[in-house]
């Protein structure tokens, strides 16, 4: 097959690195792969593993024409048999653009919290979690359950005095990692509690806190980060920003934070997890929860309110953990094998590969009429959204701050 596999971003992220390992993954199995993205730190990590990347332009609205007639071109250049596409504007581009014009198949993953309900009910969908594909299976009986993917040959255990030794810190101090999106939709609530709880613990132990990523929170997390430091004395929390690769801080943790794929990323290195969610939700990687990450995914919602929402949760956890170096041995094995029984790359891209194969198999030419629909409810959404965003602010991740299956604007009706 010829593939064109389209990310939404190459910032670093959950949904654009399952989108670069699966393409690696398929270029492996024989076939031929183009990465098409807008410019950004995996773009690296594409042109490093031997896939060949071709820039998208930079969108001022979606589904953007000017996106649509270069992925045209990259598709018509490629001859390509199907086009990937990551979250929702990926995806309509490739519907609009490649599908509607030159017959191309497209599909579409979501790893967001939440399916735009502007997709036509028709495209063929993967989404990441088995809560998420409960909520949607009714209405889209073509969507497949697709989780988050670990390449555990690339992501594995190494050297952890090394890794630390990398960014400065003694073997001696005890480090947690948080490798993250720095959003305020979904993330920021944890990272901040993540901050203030090291900062508090750092007055009895020798601990850091590294975290590892960028966006548009970076000014609120950078600022609360130099208020624990300044309150400490030391450089007690660092704030990295985004990396290509973000495997020497994952490599350096002796407890990981996270959420998503980097949850399960940090467990391929080895190390105990503390997952995050959102109101409050802290809750430890260990044989007695893997039942529920297994069934609603590396992520929860729990009660807590208030300004500094959850941080006895997360105290609680994980302090014993940073006192007790067997329990972090235990987990961090317990870790390495769940996610490289259940989450590795090769099974994905077996699924993936037949996911494809149906999909062109079942393509058939549709009337130019069956796009109008999805295609104004999606450039309705944009403007409104926009409009917002002008009178008083919206989210950036706009499906990744809601429950699974609920969606800004109601029931799919793009059919």
């Amino acid at each position: 097959m010829r593939i064109v596999v389209y990310p939404h971003s190459m910032e670093l992220g959950g949904s654009q690195s399952n989108a670069v390992d699966l393409a690696g993954a398929m270029r492996d199995r024989g076939h031929e792969v183009v990465v098409f993205s807008p410019p950004g730190v995996l773009v690296d990590r594409v042109t490093g593993s031997g896939l060949r990347h071709v820039s998208a332009p930079r969108p001022r609205f979606r589904p953007s024409p000017a996106v649509m007639n270069r992925l045209c071109d990259v598709v018509a250049d490629l001859d390509a048999d199907i086009v990937h596409g990551f979250e929702w504007p990926p995806a309509l581009e490739a519907v609009f653009g490649p599908e509607r014009r030159l017959g191309v198949p497209a599909v579409c993953t979501v790893m967001s919290m939440s399916v735009a309900p502007f997709l036509p009910t028709w495209l063929p969908l993967t989404v990441g979690t088995r809560q998420i594909l409960r909520s949607v299976i009714a209405e889209r009986p073509g969507t497949i359950l697709l989780e988050p993917v670990v390449d555990t040959r690339h992501d594995r255990p190494t050297d952890r005095d090394d890794a630390k030794h990398r960014w400065g810190i003694e073997p001696a101090t005890l480090v947690v990692t948080l490798v993250t999106r720095l959003a305020a939709e979904l993330k920021l609530e944890g990272i901040l509690a993540a901050i203030n709880v090291v900062g508090d613990l750092a007055a009895r132990l020798p601990v850091t806190l590294l975290i590892a990523g960028d966006g548009p929170a970076r000014a609120d997390v950078a600022a609360a980060a130099d208020r624990v430091n300044t309150v400490a004395g030391r450089p007690v929390v660092r704030v990295i920003g985004s990396l290509a690769d973000p495997r020497p801080v994952y490599a350096a943790a002796d407890v990981a934070l996270g959420m998503g794929g980097s949850a399960l990323r940090s467990m391929a290195f080895g190390q105990p997890l503390i997952v995050q969610g959102e109101r409050g939700f802290w809750r430890l990687l260990e044989p007695a929860t893997l039942p529920e990450f297994v069934a609603n995914g590396w992520y929860g919602v729990g009660t807590a309110t208030g300004e500094r929402a959850g941080e006895d949760a997360l105290r609680n956890l994980l302090y014993p953990l940073l006192t007790d170096p067997a329990r972090r041995v235990e987990l961090g094995a317990f870790a390495r094998t769940t996610v490289h029984a259940h989450y590795g790359l090769t099974g994905a891209a077996e699924k993936l590969e037949r996911f494809y194969a149906e999909t062109i198999l079942a393509a058939v030419s549709d009337p130019p009429t069956r796009f109008v629909r999805p295609y104004l409810a999606a450039t309705r959404y944009d403007l409104a959204r926009k409009v917002r965003r002008r009178l008083h602010g919206v989210p950036d991740d706009d499906f990744n701050s809601l429950p699974a299956g609920q969606a800004p604007t109601g029931r799919a009706t793009s059919r």
